[in-house]
């Protein structure tokens, strides 16, 4: 019940009115042990590790747990309740994450390439440094900081052929984003209202029907990247770098409302 109500709100946010991110939240006890507390120590997830084969976390409270630095590739986390926990430098390369949750957890530095995360749940989380190249991002990541990571190749674009709960698509209003690299990366329909994306690299990246409106561009590279029908009102456009060179350029919405000059 938990993970539906959890894909169900996911939708509403994603879909885009203030009453449905209001709503993000609701359903989930916040103050439940499931949702603060662990269930399991440090020295329990290393015997599992140890025994070799995928580790199966799924389902499990690891709230507020230090599991930094272990090696996590392919575990199966999906449903999983992370919380605060500690994952700095932790390797969760191809791990599912579906439908978990990390909220305001510190994954700084940790490998997350390949890593499935549709329904994930990261707000306010830290994902400083990270790699989350080739990962599938559908989910919310509201407020969390991704400055300086890698996701390169990222698959975050909304899948209209499978909208059955509405339009999921990757959520990261207000993320930090500054100097992540985005190359290539599908961002087609996303969220990126207000967003921070100063000296970002998104050559390439497709941002084909994307919510820019707010968002600080300044000092990013735009070549090759897709804008059509992005909607780019209020985002500040300043000093971008290969701008010649971004595809269907004209074609953004709400460009009369863009910054394109720094304020003196």
């Amino acid at each position: 019940m938990r993970a539906l109500t959890l894909l169900a709100a996911l939708a509403a946010l994603a879909a885009g009115p203030a009453a449905a991110e209001q709503d993000m939240l609701l359903g989930a006890d916040m103050a439940s042990p499931a949702m603060t507390r662990a269930e399991m120590s440090r020295a329990d997830v290393e015997a599992l590790i140890a025994r070799g084969g995928p580790v199966d976390l799924s389902g499990k409270s690891l709230s507020g747990l230090d599991l930094s630095g272990l090696d996590l590739r392919g575990t199966n986390l999906r449903t999983a309740r992370l919380n605060k926990a500690l994952l700095r430098g932790t390797d969760l390369s191809g791990a599912n994450l579906e439908q978990s949750w990390f909220l305001k957890a510190d994954l700084s530095g940790a490998k997350l390439a390949g890593a499935r995360m549709f329904g994930i749940m990261a707000r306010d989380a830290n994902f400083s440094g990270a790699d989350l190249s080739r990962a599938v991002p559908i989910g919310d990541f509201r407020g969390a900081n991704l400055s300086g990571a890698n996701l390169a190749g990222l698959k975050g674009g909304a899948d209209l052929k499978n909208q059955s709960m509405g339009l999921m698509r990757t959520v990261f209003v207000s993320v930090n984003l500054t100097g992540a690299n985005l190359r290539g990366a599908d961002l087609g329909r996303a969220r990126l209202d207000y967003a921070d994306l100063r000296g970002a690299d998104l050559s390439d990246a497709v941002l084909l029907g994307a919510d820019l409106s707010g968002a600080n561009l300044t000092g990013a590279t735009v070549s090759g990247a897709e804008f059509k029908n992005a909607d780019v009102g209020g985002a500040q456009l300043v000093d971008l770098k290969g701008e010649d060179k971004a595809r269907d350029w004209t074609a953004r919405v709400n460009a009369d409302r863009a910054i394109t000059r720094a304020s003196r």
